[in-house]
């Protein structure tokens, strides 16, 4: 599998590429993910960047399932609570994909979730190996 970020302009401050192309692999499409209790069940209520790396952390583990892994994710759609959390989900992104190939994303900022108590959440399309 072949995979090529093309990384703009703009969109590197932003941390997301404009365009991701890939050539074979297979193609897994994920639900959205969010977070509201750690990994040892702790709450998250109001912790934005406590919720952000645990939904991160929730999709490696999703993605390690279907044998792959973040580095995978080709793009994602991002919905936030509060348009005040994008800067700090960026840096966030940054800090999950440090080599600096991102996906393609949309950051959006929604009324509420289904869950009162989510901040984020983040759902993707992955593209692995054969």
């Amino acid at each position: 599998m072949k995979k090529q970020y093309y990384a703009g302009t703009w969109q590197q401050e932003r941390a997301f590429s404009p365009v991701v192309s890939t050539t074979a692999g297979r193609t897994l499409w994920i639900a959205g993910h969010g977070a509201t209790h750690d990994r040892s069940g702790k709450p998250l209520d109001g912790d934005f960047d406590g919720q952000a790396r645990q939904v991160f952390a929730n999709l490696e583990s999703t993605l390690a399932r279907a044998g792959g892994k973040l580095s995978d994710i080709v793009t994602m759609t991002v919905f936030i609570i509060d348009a005040r959390f994008g800067d700090r989900f960026i840096e966030i992104r940054r800090q999950v994909f440090p080599d600096g190939n991102f996906p393609a994303s949309a950051l959006i900022t929604v009324a509420g979730f289904a869950n009162p108590a989510m901040l984020i959440e983040i759902q993707c399309v992955a593209v692995v190996p054969d």
